[in-house]
C-alpha cells in the first residue's frame, strides 16, 4: 500500500464540484442536453442533465442521444422525422452542425400517404392482443396457476372453484394467498354475490366479465387485466384473482387483510410536546397517516415495484405544484433503476439511492414520525415509502436537518433554539473530546492551569498505560455495553447498562488501570453521543471519533486541526440529490430562520431556497396583524420580495 499516495488523496480536496451548478436550479439556467438512461427516458421526464445531475457519477451513467439541436430547437414535427430524401437529410445535418434553425421542405404526396399508413399500422399494433394473455379456458388457468405456485407442494395458495348462479352452471375460479387476505371479505363480497346472486342477472359467455365487474362484485377496488404477468403480482400482494370460464380476462379484487402491528408510539424519536403516533410495517397505513396529517388534494403518491424475485412496493410522495419537478423526476429515476432480487427495508433502499456511499454522513433522512414527513412535504421535500418498513426516507437532506427534531417546531422559538445549541455542542463534544484530552496530555500540557495539570498527573501516576490505551479500553467497554443493552431483553437492558458502566468504571479506577478523570471524559462523551437525534448521524460521529483520537495521539492539535478542516472541505462538496450538504450556509441561499437555531413560527415565511420549489412563500409575511413589532418586519419583507410567491431580493 502506498502510504504517501493515500495521505495525499486524503488531504486533497476537489473543489471543482462547487463550480458546477447543482440539479435543482431554475430551468433558465444552464444548457439542456437530452440523455437516455438504461431504465427511463430522462428527456421525456424533464430531468436537466446539466453538471451536477446527469453528468456526475453519483447520479448514474447516461448517454447522449445525439438527436437534439445545438440551439434546443428541433425544427420539424414528430411526424416528419426521417421522411425527407438524401438532400433534405444533408441539409438537416448541415443545419445541426452550424447550430442554426433548419428549414423543412415539403414532402411529396405519396410519401405523406406512406407515412400515414405507417402511423395507422403502429396504432393497430398497439391495440393488438397482449403477448401473454389470460387463457380463456378455466382448465388452462388452473394449470398455469399450479405451475407458477408449485402446487400441490405449496400449501398457502388457495384455488377455489365455483359456479355462477344455479341455472347455467358457468364455472369460475378464485386464487388467493392464505394469511394475506381477509377471508370474511372474500366470503361476503366475492363468493356470495357470484354464487348466490348471479342468477338474478343475465350472464352470457361473451359479456360475463363485464357483468361480473359492474353488477356482482361490490368491492371498491377492482382491476381488470388481460395480461397474465399482471395476475401473479396481484395475488402475491394480498388481492384475490377472479377468473370466469371463457372470460379471457382476470379481475384483481382488493382483499388485503394480514396481521400487522397497530399504530403506536415512536421508538427512536420520542417527544414530550407533539404527536406521538409512528409508522408501522403496514404500507397503506403509513401513507394514510401522512394523508391524515397533510390533507391536500395536491398530495401525489406514485407506487412502483422494486425487486425481480419478490416485488416490494415503493411509494414516492410529493406535492404537485410545489415540489421541484426535477427533484421528483430524479427520485423516480433512481427508484426505477434499482435492480435487486428482494428489497427488505428502507435502510437497504437508502444505500441504493444515496449519492456517495463512502460518506459517513447520511444523505437521506430516515424518520418514523408522520408529522415530520408531512411538515417536510409541505416545505418541498420528497418522501419515499418502502413496503414492510416502519421508516420513511425524505430527500434531499442537509446537515442541519439531521440535528433538528420535530419537537423544535412545537416549542416556542427560544426553547427550541436552546435545545438545538445543546445538540450542536453535544455533537462537537462526542466528536472531539477524547482527541482533545489525548492531545493536551501528550503534547500541549501548557494549555491547562497548573493546579489541574498537577491533579491530572497525580491521578495518572499509578496508571501503567499511556492515555491512548486508556481511552481505547474505556471506549471499547462503553461500545460493548451499548450493544449489549440493545441485544438483551428490554426489561433488563437499561439496568444492565447502568450497572455495567458503574461497576466497570469503579473497578477500573480502583485497580489503577485508568485514571478517574478519563472515566469522566468517556462518560461525558457517551452522554453527548446519545444526545444526537439522528441514529445514522450518531453512528458516523462514533466512528469519526476514533479517527480523531488516533490523529491526536500521533500529531496533537495540529493533526486535529488539519483533519477537521479536511473533513469540512470534503463534506462541503458532497451532495444529496444535487443539493450540497452544507446548504443554505455553503453556498449561501435565502431561507427561513431555521438552520442552526429555530426562528419564530410567524417568521417562517420562506421555504428552503436550496429546494428551488415552485411556491417560495409558505405563509404571508404579515401573520400577526395585531402586533406592531411583527408588522414592521412584514412591511420590510414585502418591500424586499414584492408580490406573494416571488423570491425576496437582497
Amino acid at each position: 500500500m502506498n502510504l504517501l499516495g493515500w495521505l495525499h488523496t486524503m488531504f486533497t480536496i476537489d473543489d471543482s464540484v462547487l463550480d458546477s451548478q447543482f440539479s435543482l436550479l431554475d430551468d433558465t439556467v444552464g444548457p439542456k442536453t437530452a440523455s437516455a438512461s438504461t431504465g427511463t427516458d430522462n428527456s421525456s421526464a424533464g430531468i436537466d442533465n446539466s453538471p451536477g445531475m446527469g453528468t456526475h457519477s453519483d447520479v448514474g451513467d447516461s448517454q447522449s442521444s445525439g438527436e437534439e439541436l445545438a440551439t434546443g430547437k428541433t425544427g420539424e414535427s414528430k411526424g416528419q422525422q426521417g421522411v425527407g430524401n438524401k438532400d433534405q437529410t444533408r441539409d438537416q445535418g448541415n443545419a445541426l452542425d452550424a447550430g442554426k434553425e433548419m428549414t423543412v421542405r415539403p414532402i411529396p404526396l405519396h410519401e405523406y400517404v406512406r407515412q400515414s399508413e405507417a402511423q395507422q399500422s403502429s396504432k393497430e399494433s398497439n391495440t393488438s392482443p397482449p403477448e401473454d394473455p389470460v387463457p380463456a379456458d378455466l382448465k388452462d388457468v388452473r394449470r398455469r396457476l399450479e405451475q407458477a405456485f408449485h402446487l400441490p407442494q405449496n400449501k398457502d395458495i388457495v384455488l377455489r372453484e365455483f359456479h355462477l348462479g344455479s341455472e347455467d352452471h358457468q364455472s369460475g375460479l378464485i386464487a388467493f394467498v392464505d394469511g394475506m387476505v381477509d377471508k370474511t371479505l372474500i366470503n361476503n363480497h366475492i363468493l356470495q354475490p357470484l354464487m348466490l346472486l348471479a342468477h338474478m342477472t343475465d350472464i352470457h359467455v361473451s359479456d360475463s366479465m363485464e357483468t361480473v365487474l359492474e353488477v356482482l362484485l361490490p368491492g371498491n377496488q377492482v382491476t381488470e387485466t388481460n395480461r397474465w404477468p399482471e395476475v401473479l403480482p396481484g395475488i402475491l400482494s394480498g388481492s384475490t384473482a377472479v377468473f370466469i370460464d371463457s372470460g379471457r380476462a382476470c379481475l384483481i379484487v382488493e382483499s388485503k387483510g394480514w396481521e400487522h402491528r397497530t399504530v403506536g408510539l415512536s421508538q427512536t424519536e420520542n417527544v414530550v410536546k407533539g404527536p406521538h403516533n409512528a409508522f408501522t410495517e403496514s404500507f397503506r397505513s403509513n401513507t394514510g397517516l401522512v394523508r391524515a396529517q397533510l390533507r391536500s388534494a395536491d398530495l401525489i403518491t406514485e407506487i412502483f415495484t422494486v425487486g425481480k424475485m419478490a416485488g416490494t412496493d415503493v411509494a414516492v410522495m410529493y406535492i404537485h405544484g410545489l415540489t421541484n419537478k426535477r427533484l421528483v423526476d430524479e427520485v423516480k429515476r433512481r427508484v426505477q433503476q434499482v435492480e435487486v432480487d428482494y428489497l427488505a427495508d428502507a435502510g437497504v433502499m437508502e444505500q441504493f439511492l444515496e449519492d456517495n456511499p463512502r460518506v459517513w454522513i447520511p444523505q437521506t433522512l430516515s424518520t418514523e414520525r408522520p408529522d415530520r414527513v408531512a411538515h417536510m412535504l409541505a416545505e418541498g421535500y420528497v418522501a419515499i415509502f418502502v413496503g414492510n418498513s416502519p421508516y420513511v426516507l425524505t430527500v434531499p437532506v442537509v446537515l442541519w436537518t439531521l440535528v433538528h427534531t420535530p419537537e423544535d417546531a412545537y416549542l416556542r422559538f427560544p426553547f427550541g433554539s436552546f435545545l438545538r445549541i445543546l445538540r450542536w455542542s453535544a455533537m462537537m463534544v462526542a466528536l472531539l473530546l477524547p482527541g482533545l484530552y489525548v492531545a493536551i496530555t501528550n503534547y500541549h500540557p501548557e494549555m491547562i492551569p497548573t493546579d489541574l495539570l498537577l491533579a491530572i498527573a497525580g491521578s495518572r501516576e499509578q496508571v501503567p498505560f499511556p492515555a491512548i490505551v486508556e481511552i481505547l479500553l474505556m471506549e471499547f467497554a462503553i461500545e460493548l455495553i451499548r450493544e449489549a443493552g440493545i441485544r438483551i431483553p428490554s426489561i433488563i437492558g437499561p439496568t444492565i447498562g447502568i450497572v455495567g458502566a458503574l461497576i466497570i468504571g469503579q473497578a477500573a479506577v480502583q485497580a489503577g488501570v485508568v485514571s478517574p478523570l478519563l472515566v469522566i471524559v468517556i462518560a461525558v462523551t457517551a452522554l453527548a453521543s446519545f444526545s444526537i437525534p439522528n441514529y445514522n448521524l450518531a453512528f458516523g460521529i462514533r466512528i469519526m471519533r476514533f479517527v480523531f483520537l488516533f490523529v491526536a495521539a500521533a500529531f496533537g492539535f495540529y493533526g486535529l486541526t488539519l483533519l477537521f478542516m479536511a473533513m469540512l472541505a470534503k463534506l462541503s462538496v458532497q451532495k444529496s440529490f444535487g443539493v450540497p450538504l452544507f446548504a443554505p450556509v455553503a453556498p449561501s441561499m435565502d431561507t427561513a430562520p431555521d438552520v442552526l437555531v429555530r426562528g419564530p413560527a410567524y417568521a417562517m415565511n420562506e421555504r428552503p431556497g436550496f429546494l428551488q420549489v415552485q411556491q417560495v412563500w409558505r405563509q404571508r409575511p404579515n401573520t400577526r396583524p395585531w402586533s406592531s413589532n411583527t408588522n414592521k418586519t412584514a412591511k420590510h419583507k414585502l418591500a424586499q420580495g414584492g408580490a406573494e410567491g416571488e423570491r425576496p431580493t437582497k
